[in-house]
């Protein structure tokens, strides 16, 4: 009954929902992209070449701390805000991926890939202070694990649900539904 007392409290929970809303477009990048390009017919040294679009996840760190250091809204607070932006940011990124046909405007699905990638890894960046700031020091290895276990969870939505809807709906649909999941 302890640990379910523990697990439940709201402090988890968020650690549930931004881990799963922190690994939804890593494993859109990984999976779902791809096996989109294929399946519109682009050949594997044109999909491979997208294998680039990480590297914001690399480099994250340049960036890291003016968004530490800057606040974008005043009234959510630091971590807030910008957890707000990026998740709005992804929103908007993810869907217009969507919107394009590979054949024709592979450089502007490059482009938004990218910006994806972008805005998930500042978002990662700001989740990962967040979680510091709000678990104390005996909650952190769970809240942690929490986090990473719904970050890998997230993996199945875009990696597993998605390629299933693909079969029944057009891909801007698809997109759609996993934006919604942010």
């Amino acid at each position: 009954m302890m640990i379910l007392q523990i697990l439940l409290t709201r402090r988890m929970l968020m650690c549930v929902a931004l881990g799963f809303s922190s690994g939804l477009p890593l494993y859109l990048l990984l999976q779902l992209l791809p096996a989109w390009l294929r399946s519109e017919g682009l050949d594997l040294k044109t999909i491979a070449a997208f294998s680039f679009m990480q590297l914001p996840y690399t480099w994250k760190f340049l960036w890291a701390p003016l968004m530490d250091r800057y606040t974008l809204l005043s009234k959510f607070g630091r971590r807030r805000s910008w957890i707000l932006a990026t998740q709005l940011a992804l929103l908007a990124s993810i869907f217009a991926l969507g919107q394009f046909q590979p054949q024709q405007e592979i450089i502007t699905i490059a482009i938004l890939a990218t910006l994806v990638a972008l805005f998930s890894a500042s978002q990662d960046i700001v989740i990962d202070a967040y979680r510091r700031e709000i678990l104390n020091d005996e909650e952190l290895g769970l809240g942690n694990s929490i986090h990473v276990n719904a970050y890998r969870i997230a993996g199945l939505v875009p990696g597993a649900l998605a390629l299933i809807l693909a079969d029944h709906l057009p891909w801007p649909q698809v997109f759609l539904i996993v934006a919604l999941f942010m």
